[in-house]
């Protein structure tokens, strides 16, 4: 699979997820976060290659999408994830929630989405 098909099956599964949850259908949910945490793993195989094509996702229509992505691309796209990050946690909601809480993971120590 190309990694431009891998980043496209990581978006689609996001809002997907996010869609499933707004309807309040946490099994359709949970299935696509299956899918796009196995479309990272791929991406991940392919070292910072795949990394480095999953930060097109940074710009994003869906701040769903924008504030995965980046919460998976902390380690390796620090600066411009965190500034994703930041953005969308001014917010209030589902969304910036998530970003609020990938920021806490990753200045308490805690983050692990993406180890060395």
């Amino acid at each position: 699979m190309k990694l431009a098909d891998l980043v496209e099956q990581f978006a689609e599964s996001v809002a997907a997820q996010t869609d499933a949850i707004w309807r309040g259908d946490a099994k359709t949910g949970n299935r696509h976060a299956r899918r796009y945490g196995a479309a990272f793993d791929k991406l991940r195989a392919h070292g910072d290659a795949g990394r480095d094509a999953l930060a097109v996702l940074l710009k994003h229509p869906r701040m769903d999408v924008r504030v995965m992505a980046a919460a998976h691309l902390l380690r390796h796209r620090t600066v411009e994830a965190k500034a994703v990050l930041e953005e969308a946690a001014k917010g209030e909601g589902m969304i910036p929630f998530g970003a609020q809480q990938a920021l806490k993971r990753w200045e308490e120590g805690t983050w692990a989405l993406d180890p060395p």
